[in-house]
């Protein structure tokens, strides 16, 4: 696999950014989580050299072991996957935001080993369990149960439906169930759907693909 250099993801990224200009948002707006999953650590290095401050990942230990590698480089790494409490240690030192929280015995896994630890909770509107999540009627619920933990609940997210009219709905639902909770973040949208995300309000959007390529 070629490596990319910090170049090739600087005017990657740019060309993130006018995607999303294009789409009627400001860009300065919306972050942009740089997903390294499955990428070797040299291109994680790479994307903090491009001047990406967030890396995300969806599997435990390749997070835990990135992490490592990279040492005192300045990142804040947010973890993508379903959360497996019996992980949740080996998580917590290294990881800034678990962006995937789905049920209280997540979030209480995360208080024991992270006080005060960033959480999102992940919306299902997809019905596919393999996608994780709770269902937006469940939303709420958590939300509260997690902030009595003691955890900051900065947002949602969510993984929408492949279908563009599907996805649109998804998104303008999380935006909705954000407001009504007064949660700021709505980490929704990636490289396929991003312009659909931002017109209906994401504040961060996930992009591996539109970053660094095709990945092995």
């Amino acid at each position: 696999m070629m490596i990319p250099t910090p170049d090739s993801i600087a005017e990657a990224a740019d060309g993130i950014r006018q995607r999303i200009a294009s789409a009627g948002v400001d860009p300065d707006r919306v972050a942009i989580l740089a997903v390294t999953k499955t990428f070797p650590a040299e291109v994680a290095s790479a994307a903090i050299d491009a001047g990406f401050s967030m890396l995300g990942e969806n599997y435990a230990a390749e997070l835990v072991d990135k992490a490592q590698h990279l040492g005192d480089r300045a990142v804040s790494w947010h973890y993508l996957g379903a959360i497996q409490t019996n992980k949740v240690a080996r998580l917590a030192p290294v990881t800034s935001c678990f962006q995937g929280l789905s049920r209280v015995k997540e979030a209480a896994a995360i208080a024991r080993h992270r006080p005060g630890a960033g959480v999102m909770v992940q919306v299902d509107l997809t019905g596919r369990p393999e996608r994780g999540g709770v269902p937006p009627g469940e939303v709420e619920a958590l939300v509260l149960a997690a902030q009595q933990l003691g955890l900051d609940v900065r947002g949602l997210m969510t993984v929408a439906p492949d279908d563009p009219g599907a996805a649109r709905l998804a998104f303008r639902e999380v935006v909705r169930l954000a407001d009504g909770l007064g949660l700021d973040e709505r980490s929704m949208g990636m490289t396929g759907d991003l312009e659909i995300a931002v017109e209906e309000g994401a504040t961060m959007v996930r992009i591996g693909r539109a970053l660094f390529g095709a990945r092995s």
